[in-house]
């Protein structure tokens, strides 16, 4: 008895896919196309023989002639599916000059279909042959209809991501949206696009220009403002009153809540405070707000406000995704355990840090952890409940080393955390800020030439490390030594780092101790202002004492004891200069 071969089951699956493909396709019309002649369901034998032979080539091990029968066979049927397949074919053999032949073919027999010129284009980009590509990218665009235009729009820069000549990329997709640049309904988009790609492309000015013609076109559109937000920075001024502009009428939520955020990052804290408060009045349901107002709150001491926002956030979670529920709910949890803990209330700490379900927010729930039994007099115990947690990574035995160092150095065992330090810094020296952590617990155990020794290390190593300028520089104006050099140390930290306050703090305290009372007093009040903050408001009470305005100065340090009672520059100041505000 002879035995009949056997197919093998993958080339059959493949086959029944290529044929209920292309039957699919043959039942409606592809896209706006009309409908390719269907594939009969009675197809001849040749063609049957064809599929066949083409998919068992395709799974035994030669693709290349499985590519060229399942393609003969797209070209002599018109379907969309054999088209497709044969891109697949060339694509699983990691051949893209086939997969882009076949693609050239499928848009040729079918010019109406959009998922051929995807196809196209995608192949074309993953080729990087980015000066191809402005047709099918017209094209694109030509094929999505009116009301997904915009859409269509957003969706081209990560299309784009790949491309290594991001210039060219940048230029070509400008080309090819030059219809939908002058299109009122369409150019606030299309502008910010062509933004998105010059910044991809390192062209910040070029990004902000198309920023601005974007919101020029439609000025309540939300991308030019978007683009406008992530170009934020000193060194682009005109970004930010984009973002203001957007904002003075009905803005989405999330974009005033980046701007917030933005403006925390920069240490604006007291404006991203009005932005927070803002969003909260305009939108109360809007929980992320709250959280971040909340968190701010924190930061400041203002703890019943605080306490009220993280509280409404919880409130709201419930209607977030379980994921992000539970890492929000972590963080307004932790930081309403910072709050019971700083209210000595201890039991209310624990029942917080208890209700966190995130397992990434373990490091951070078992520090907090730790710190009350460290308030408690068991420090030891809380040193072994953060080495206790697990260490998956690299990063996680980071998080735990510099977890108990701050532990150590909350209460003030500063050999302890330096020796810690120490260690680490031996088995990675080219961690700075670890380096940076070292020179500042040597500083706190009275020894400044080792904090001078790694502060130069640091520098010398990276030199736009703005911290290191700044503390070395605060710390000479502090010990009354070096001066002309400690300001020059602050001045270049504050060309590092525009703004920050704390380094204006520094270089207001190095203007008093060179004399300069007056130039200080406009320096200190100015960071005040900008950041309300307890070693701010020790400088600048002492400046203002010595200057005679006793009373400005009390009502000075009542407001940094408010802020953080436990400050050691306030208390030193307060100490030295027998006050009792």
């Amino acid at each position: 008895m002879v035995r009949m071969k056997r197919f093998p089951r993958l080339a059959i699956a493949a086959l029944a896919a290529s044929l209920m493909a292309a039957h699919a396709h043959a039942q409606a019309p592809v896209d706006s196309a009309p409908a390719a002649p269907p594939l009969n369901s009675e197809m001849d034998a040749e063609l049957f023989y064809q599929l066949l032979l083409g998919e068992l080539n395709a799974s035994g091990g030669e693709p290349g002639a499985g590519y060229s029968l399942i393609l003969d066979a797209a070209r002599k049927t018109g379907e969309s599916g054999l088209y497709q397949r044969a891109v697949d074919i060339a694509l699983q053999g990691r051949s893209g000059e086939a997969a882009l032949q076949a693609a050239r073919a499928w848009t040729q027999a079918l010019p109406a279909s959009r998922e051929a010129n995807r196809y196209l284009l995608q192949i074309l980009i993953a080729l990087n042959r980015i000066s191809d590509t402005v047709e099918p990218l017209r094209n694109e665009l030509a094929l999505t209809s009116p009301k997904d235009r915009n859409l269509a729009l957003s969706a081209i820069p990560r299309a784009y991501a790949r491309a290594t000549d991001k210039r060219m990329a940048a230029s070509v997709v400008e080309q090819a949206l030059a219809q939908e640049l002058d299109n009122p309904a369409t150019g606030a988009a299309a502008w910010t696009t062509v933004g998105r790609m010059r910044l991809a492309a390192a062209d910040t000015a070029g990004a902000l220009q198309a920023a601005r013609r974007g919101q020029a076109m439609d000025p309540r559109a939300e991308g030019p403002a978007l683009l406008a937000l992530e170009l934020m920075d000193p060194k682009v001024p005109l970004a930010e009153p984009m973002v203001r502009k957007y904002l003075e009428d009905r803005p989405v939520p999330e974009l005033r809540l980046g701007y917030a955020r933005a403006l925390i990052d920069a240490q604006r804290y007291e404006e991203a405070g009005r932005q927070l408060q803002t969003l909260t009045r305009e939108k109360p349901d809007f929980a992320e707000a709250w959280l971040a107002l909340g968190t701010l709150q924190v930061q400041g001491n203002q703890h019943d406000n605080a306490e009220a926002s993280l509280k409404r956030y919880v409130e709201q979670a419930q209607a977030h995704s379980p994921q992000e529920r539970s890492r929000g709910l972590a963080q307004a949890y932790l930081s309403l355990a910072q709050i019971a803990e700083k209210r000595g209330n201890y039991g209310a700490a624990e029942a917080w840090l208890n209700r966190i379900e995130d397992a990434q927010a373990l490091v951070s729930a078992q520090s907090r952890r730790a710190s009350l039994m460290a308030r408690q007099g068991k420090l030891d115990q809380g040193r072994q409940l953060i080495r206790s947690l697990p260490e998956r990574s690299p990063a996680d035995a980071r998080m735990k080393l510099m977890a108990e160092v701050q532990l150590l150095r909350d209460h003030k065992q500063y050999q302890s955390a330096y020796d810690l330090l120490a260690e680490a810094v031996a088995r990675d020296s080219g961690d700075t800020d670890l380096v940076y952590d070292q020179a500042m617990l040597a500083e706190k155990l009275g020894n400044p030439g080792e904090m001078e020794r790694l502060l130069r290390r640091l520098i010398s190593a990276k030199p736009d490390y703005h911290h290191a300028y700044n503390a070395l520089g605060y710390s000479l104006a502090d010990r009354n030594v070096r001066l002309s050099e400690a300001k020059l140390l602050i001045q270049k930290a504050l060309e590092l780092a525009p703004g920050d306050p704390f380094i204006s703090d520094s270089l207001g305290w190095v203007e008093f101790r060179l004399g300069n009372k007056a130039e200080a007093l406009r320096i200190l009040d100015d960071a005040y202002k900008s950041r309300p903050d307890a070693e701010i408001a020790a400088h600048l009470g002492e400046v203002l004492w010595s200057l005679g305005q006793r009373d400005r100065a009390i009502a000075i340090w009542k407001e940094g004891l408010l802020l953080n009672a436990e400050n050691e520059t306030l208390q030193d100041a307060l100490k030295r200069l027998r006050v009792k505000p």
